[in-house]
């Protein structure tokens, strides 16, 4: 445990950070399972809404940091290729 008090107070500030952090990952994660579970049942409308909105908070994470701009744009690139394919 830290003793100074600028260390207590950047342990405080890096569990915050962690938590949003992960909660923007998840979300993106189960928007990309919705996205996926829409190409298996055909709804391509249904698909494009949820890429878009993929789409949105994968740029946010990359912007945010909390995931690098390459693997966001990676991504967002494989997603495209696999509603392209579904129409």
């Amino acid at each position: 445990m830290a003793n100074i008090k600028s260390a207590k107070k950047r342990i405080k500030v890096i569990e915050s950070k962690t938590l949003v952090n992960k909660k923007r990952k998840s979300q993106i994660k189960t928007y990309i399972k919705k996205f996926e579970t829409a190409l298996d049942n055909n709804n391509i409308d249904e698909a494009k809404e949820l890429f878009k909105t993929i789409e949105k908070k994968l740029d946010r994470a990359a912007v945010k940091n909390t995931m690098h701009k390459n693997k966001a744009s990676r991504k967002v690139s494989q997603l495209s290729k696999k509603l392209n394919i579904a129409k």
